[in-house]
């Protein structure tokens, strides 16, 4: 086990939650990153809030005033790992699609990343309230990149605007869900890489079962 880390300060200048002790941004990535290097290493069984408080160099009283169960624990630490993939505007679907898939590949291929989807992944099978924590706190937060590239492209002219409100509600989650299962599996799964030829066939075929209609 690494050696403790020394304690991290709690920020008299952090934004206090809804009542009580301030929040510590510091003390909050601390605990995130041990949580996924504890997954990595130990796995769902072996991971104990008491060993995550020991490598964020914490109290465990500051961890248990977070989160109050490992689920939640582990669920935000996974989550905060999607925080860092964008929507660029690269000045085509087929583009803005490409970078976000190898944005999402290159976050998958992180070992902690796998270690950690695939737990929790494999633990909320067991746990109906836990799977919905993870679809609350990680899958329908990232819909927002499939909401952000359909608008980019209809202002562009690419995509017609939407017309029926329920079914571009369920045309999000059917892409959403075709793009982030399909390299999901390649990666976690089948373990086979993303390289940009794979990627640029992926989305051709993405596009050709929603076509895009040609501009001008």
């Amino acid at each position: 086990m690494p050696a403790p880390q020394p304690p991290v300060p709690e920020s008299p200048e952090a934004a206090p939650r809804t009542k009580g002790r301030p929040r510590s941004a510091a003390a909050d990535r601390a605990i995130l990153d041990a949580t996924r290097a504890a997954l990595a290493e130990l796995g769902w069984g072996g991971l104990t809030m008491g060993d995550v408080a020991t490598r964020a160099g914490v109290a465990k009283t500051t961890l248990y005033r977070r989160w109050p169960s490992k689920n939640e624990l582990v669920v935000d630490a996974v989550a905060s790992l999607f925080d860092e993939l964008v929507m660029p505007d690269l000045g085509s679907l087929q583009a803005d699609i490409e970078a976000v898939v190898a944005q999402f590949a290159e976050l998958l291929a992180r070992p902690e990343s796998q270690a950690a989807l695939l737990a929790l992944f494999a633990e909320g099978t067991r746990d109906r309230q836990l799977r919905r924590r993870i679809r609350e706190a990680i899958v329908d937060p990232q819909k927002r990149l499939v909401r952000q590239g359909r608008a980019a492209a209809q202002a562009r002219g690419e995509l017609a605007p939407d017309g029926d409100e329920a079914a571009a509600r369920e045309e999000v989650d059917i892409i959403f869900d075709t793009i982030a299962g399909t390299v999901e599996h390649r990666v976690l799964v089948s373990g086979e890489p993303i390289t940009p030829e794979w990627t640029r066939r992926f989305t051709s075929l993405l596009l050709g079962t929603f076509p895009v209609p040609p501009t001008g």
